[in-house]
């Protein structure tokens, strides 16, 4: 009784709606959805066959250029991390899609992964390399139909997204990060912040000694009660000093407890879990559709946290979002992006029911950019969903004329 009230507090916390069912139990009206299609392909009228598929680079920025037969282009804004990727990408991934109908977009993302062997690069670098072309070619959907990738993908539901924000940075004093969040408060209106603790995957050492402890005391009474804070260890501790951690963040009426032991670690990090009423959130490394069951069927964590790139992108990371649902969960998905990068965020978080109140942006000031509109800031706590068919930002053509592909 206790652990089904403590469950029930815990996800109400971090949603305001759902309410977690105990472990191993779905909830029986949403066992169907889980085997109804992701992408509505019934919006796009004819084949939308693919002809070319390019990896581009323009100075710091990379993308995925995606053209059909009917001259529609795609084009997606890639994360860094696939620049270590390229082979795979070029030589693995992008072949695969050339000459389909994406209209089946759905079943090649699952088909690519069995093509020619490719299960056996399975991991965060395949999928991601996935991601990247996924999100090109529902761009070229998106600009087909005259649809918003949210509205491909189940409808939209919302046309804006509450963030919480961040610096992302541990080489801060106290003082120093606390004066940078309020400053950016003022400035967007937002109503949560992330605080980085721990040393990031470091064993239970700190960025600097006492740096956590004095964040966190130092945060709530600068803040108040006015602003929820969230705090990401990536991976800093084992159970026992993760509790420890969580505990403290609990005194300070803390909103959630980000990745406290190393990724891979599920059981440790079901020990924190267990062990605290604040909600713990996980996943962001993780890429494998049956760990993610594991973590939600078994409460690993309470909060389900892929990564839209990491994890192969949108139609894999609503299959999880729709499990998570099945379970009285919610899901925020992992998005360290700023302006036009978080627009994978806002499309995903537009047309999927169970996320949590706060979706992740990245807090530090941009400069405006003419490449991109419209411009994605946070205004009031924030980001309004672009409208706009496909992703629905537009990316200015001469920045992609003058892309180079990357062959490297």
């Amino acid at each position: 009784m206790e652990f089904n009230r403590r469950r029930f507090l815990k996800t109400a916390l971090s949603t305001g709606l759902l309410a977690a069912l105990p472990k191993g139990v779905l909830a029986a009206g949403k066992l169907k959805e889980l085997t109804l299609p992701v992408l509505d392909a019934g919006l796009i009228s004819g084949p939308v066959k693919i002809v070319s598929i390019e990896y581009l680079r323009n100075r710091e920025l990379d993308f995925i250029r995606a053209e059909s037969t009917d001259g529609v282009v795609g084009i997606a804004l890639t994360n860094n991390r696939l620049r270590y990727f390229g082979p795979m990408l070029r030589k693995l991934v992008m072949p695969y899609f050339l000459g389909k109908d994406i209209r089946q977009l759905e079943s090649l993302v699952d088909g690519v992964y069995t093509h020619k062997g490719n299960y056996k690069f399975s991991g965060l670098a395949f999928w991601n390399c996935v991601a990247a072309v996924e999100s090109a070619l529902l761009d070229v959907l998106g600009k087909t139909s005259g649809k918003s990738v949210g509205q491909l993908l189940g409808g939209v539901i919302r046309r804006e997204v509450q963030v919480h924000i961040s610096s992302m940075r541990r080489d801060t004093t106290p003082e120093q990060e606390v004066a940078w969040l309020t400053k950016r408060l003022t400035q967007t209106g937002a109503k949560a912040v992330k605080i980085k603790v721990g040393g990031r995957m470091s064993n239970n050492a700190d960025a600097k000694p006492g740096r956590t402890e004095n964040l966190i005391r130092l945060a709530r009474k600068t803040f108040g009660d006015s602003i929820d804070i969230l705090a990401d260890a990536n991976g800093s501790y084992d159970a026992r000093k993760g509790i420890e951690v969580g505990k403290l963040l609990e005194a300070h009426n803390g909103y959630f407890f980000e990745e406290p032991c190393p990724f891979e670690l599920f059981e440790e990090t079901k020990q924190v879990a267990d062990a605290l009423k604040m909600p713990v959130a996980g996943g962001e490394q993780d890429f494998s559709m049956p760990k993610f069951k594991w973590m939600i069927e078994n409460r690993g964590v309470d909060i389900v946290q892929p990564d839209l790139h990491y994890n192969g992108g949108f139609i894999r990371t609503i299959r999880i979002a729709r499990m998570a649902e099945a379970a009285g969960m919610s899901i925020t998905v992992h998005s360290s992006k700023y302006g036009a990068g978080s627009v994978y965020m806002l499309q995903f978080a537009s047309c999927v029911p169970n996320i949590g109140k706060y979706q992740e942006y990245n807090g530090a000031p941009h400069k405006i950019q003419n490449w991109c509109e419209p411009i994605l800031e946070v205004e009031n706590g924030a980001v309004k969903v672009p409208t706009g068919p496909g992703l629905g930002i537009t990316i200015d053509p001469e920045l992609i004329k003058n892309a180079k592909p990357v062959v490297s």
